[in-house]
Parts: structure tokens; C-alpha cells; sequence
């Protein structure tokens, strides 16, 4: 299982903020989510189950996660809908309040993400947006998937959610 915990768009609303286009609340909540240290990692790399654990920072979910399916030779799929976000992300994405570095991420690994039909380029974006103090990505074995959720939970990550999966094969997929 993969479970990711903090939400994505830190890179976005940084974009948004250059233009003054970040609304108050946007802006309280960025601070809050790069402020918040990953003080759940010591616990999940004691757990048994836990496979591979690590930061999502400069190169997006997409380029930490092609890292962890690299490494371990296997395949990661990705469900776009379960994705958390920080509020507004989608509407700024949409409006095109992305970063160069987003576009320079994915110049460089998107042939190795396979996009489900008909997915927007804002959507793309989000995958590759650089995050600053971005969540935890954690690969675990499913049996201990709510021990895991348990810790983040412990630790304040109240928003840590099961994204997806890795199986036999190579690269990501992403589907809807």
C-alpha cells in the first residue's frame, strides 16, 4: 500500500503567492503544512511492515515515488481522486498558477509515468509539483496499512491517506 501524509500544492500556492493570488486561509494553511515536521518517520521505519519511506519534496509524488519503484523494482499505481490537497489547489492548478520547476519535473521523468486517458494538464501538474516539507510517502505491507495511519494520526497528520499501490512490473501508473 502507499500512503501518503500530508497533502500536495505547496508548490502551486507558491506560485499563486508570487501573483498575490493566495486568498488568507490559503496562505495559513501553506504555513501550516511547511511547518509541520515529519516527526512520524522515526515510527514508521520501526514497523515492521513499513518497505520504504520517504520525503515528498523537489521533485513531486511522481519523482519520489518513480525513486521507491526504481529501487524496488516493482510498480506503482496511483488514484488520482484519492490524492489529498490543500485547499484551493485544484481551482489554481486549473487557472495555471503552476511552477517551472513542475514543468522541468516532469520534461525529465514523465515518460516513466503512464497518465490515464483524458487526465489535464492541471491534473499532471499536480504531480509533479515541488513540495517544501512535503508529507511522508510510505510504502507498507496492506495488513499493516492502519498502523500506519494510526501513527501519522498519533503525530497530527490527521489527513494521511492510502493513495495507491505497488505490484510486479515498472513505472507508475496513474488512473482516475
Amino acid at each position: 500500500m502507499l500512503i501518503l501524509g500530508k497533502p500536495l500544492g505547496v508548490g502551486i500556492y507558491s506560485a499563486a503567492l508570487k501573483k498575490e493570488l493566495l486568498s488568507a486561509d490559503q496562505y495559513a494553511a501553506m504555513i501550516a503544512a511547511t511547518t509541520q515536521l515529519n516527526t512520524a518517520g522515526t515510527d514508521l521505519a520501526g514497523l515492521d511492515g513499513v518497505h520504504a519511506l520517504t520525503d515528498i519534496t523537489g521533485f513531486g509524488l511522481a519523482g519520489h515515488l518513480l525513486e521507491i519503484t526504481r529501487a524496488s523494482k516493482l510498480a506503482a499505481r496511483v488514484e488520482l481522486a484519492r490524492l489529498p490537497l490543500l485547499p484551493g489547489v485544484a481551482e489554481l492548478a486549473q487557472a495555471g498558477h503552476v511552477t517551472g520547476a513542475s514543468q522541468r519535473n516532469w520534461a525529465g521523468y514523465g515518460a516513466e509515468v503512464s497518465l490515464f486517458e483524458g487526465i489535464a494538464d492541471w491534473q499532471q501538474a499536480i504531480l509533479s509539483d515541488p513540495q517544501t516539507s512535503g508529507g511522508l510517502l510510505v510504502s507498507c505491507a496492506p495488513e499493516f496499512r492502519q498502523a500506519v495511519l494510526d501513527v501519522f494520526h498519533r503525530h497530527g497528520f490527521a489527513g494521511a491517506v492510502e493513495i495507491g499501490s505497488l505490484h510486479a512490473g515498472t513505472n507508475v501508473t496513474v488512473v482516475a
